[in-house]
C-alpha cells in the first residue's frame, strides 16, 4: 500500500507505529538476544506493517505488530535451521566484540529491562516456550493473540506458556537458592 503525502491513513499509522514501537523492538530483542538482530527485525516487521496496513482490521495494533514480527523471527529462525551456519565470520566481514560479554549494549538493555538474573533464565527457555512466555508475561497479549500470532491453536500456547514458566521458575529458583534467598 502507498500513501500519498498528507495522508490521513499514513499519519494514523505513524502515530500507531511510535507508540507500540518500544514492545516491538523489546519483543525483537527478547527473541534474538542481540541489539542489532532486533532492530533489523523491528524495522522489517515495521516495512512489512505498513505495505499491509490497509488490512488492519483495527482492532489491536499492538497485537497485530506482534504478530508480524513473531512470525518474521519465526521465518527467520526457521530457515537458519534449514540453511545452517555455512559461512565463517571471515567471510561475512564480522567484527570481533571489543569490550567483554557484560559490558556489551544489548546485555545491558535486558539487565535494565529485565534484571540480569530473569534474562539468564529467560535465555535457558526453549525457543518455542521463550516465545509464548515473552509474548504473555512481558507483551500482556491474550492466549487468542499468541495463538493468531505463533499460528498454533490456543492450547498449544497454554501449554508452552506453561512449561516455560515451569523452566523459568526452576531456573529462578536454582539462582534464589545459590543466593541465599531461599532455603532448601
Amino acid at each position: 500500500m502507498l500513501f500519498k503525502r498528507g495522508d490521513p491513513q499514513k499519519e494514523r499509522f505513524e502515530r500507531m507505529a511510535e507508540q507500540v514501537f518500544p514492545s516491538v523492538f523489546g519483543t525483537a530483542l527478547r527473541l534474538t538476544r542481540d541489539r542489532e538482530e532486533a532492530s533489523d527485525l523491528a524495522q522489517e516487521a515495521l516495512v512489512r506493517a505498513f505495505e499491509a496496513f490497509d488490512r488492519f482490521d483495527g482492532r489491536n495494533f499492538k497485537a497485530w505488530m506482534l504478530r508480524i514480527l513473531t512470525n518474521l523471527y519465526i521465518n527467520k529462525y526457521r530457515k537458519r535451521q534449514r540453511e545452517g551456519t555455512n559461512s565463517s565470520l571471515d567471510e561475512e566481514q564480522a567484527m570481533e566484540p571489543v569490550s567483554p560479554a557484560e559490558q556489551a549494549p544489548d546485555r545491558q538493555v535486558f539487565d535494565e529491562m529485565l534484571g540480569s538474573e530473569v534474562e539468564e533464565a529467560l535465555s535457558k527457555v526453549p525457543e518455542v516456550f521463550r516465545i509464548a512466555v515473552v509474548l504473555s508475561d512481558l507483551e500482556g497479549l491474550s492466549y487468542d493473540e499468541i495463538a493468531a500470532a505463533t499460528e498454533v491453536p490456543v492450547g498449544t500456547v497454554r501449554s508452552r506458556i506453561a512449561r516455560g514458566r515451569a523452566i523459568l521458575r526452576r531456573e529462578l529458583e536454582m539462582f534464589a537458592l545459590e543466593q541465599g534467598y531461599l532455603k532448601k
